[in-house]
């Protein structure tokens, strides 16, 4: 149960970075937490104490199983949260090349 709750208290450091930081790579920095809680979260859903792998194998029937499904689940949220974090990291360097700084503040007043 502690863990749980150590995956939320996560979640709202990364939440926090997100809401209350001005700078454009720490917003992205605490994204990346938010995604990592998460995916810890679905490690932990998954895990089952003294669980096996299931596959068919001479010890098959013996044992509870570890459940597959949120193992391919964080698999597929690795892959795709590091394609988010490329692109949300190239609009960055896009927006830094045009403004000249990663504070958000500052390019809203620059719009003009």
């Amino acid at each position: 149960m502690i863990l749980f709750l150590l995956c939320f208290i996560l979640f709202i450091i990364g939440m926090s970075g997100v809401i209350l930081q001005r700078n454009m790579i720490k917003i992205i920095i605490g994204l990346a937490i938010m995604e990592y809680s998460v995916i810890l979260f679905l490690i932990l859903i998954g895990y089952i104490d003294g669980g096996t792998v299931p596959i068919i194998s001479e010890s098959f029937e013996k044992g509870p199983f570890v459940d597959p499904l949120p193992q391919a689940l964080v698999l597929t949220a690795i892959v795709i949260g590091l394609a988010t974090k490329a692109l949300l990291l190239s609009v960055a360097i896009r927006l830094y090349k045009h403004y000249g700084t990663f504070d958000i503040r500052k390019m809203n007043n620059l719009k003009g």
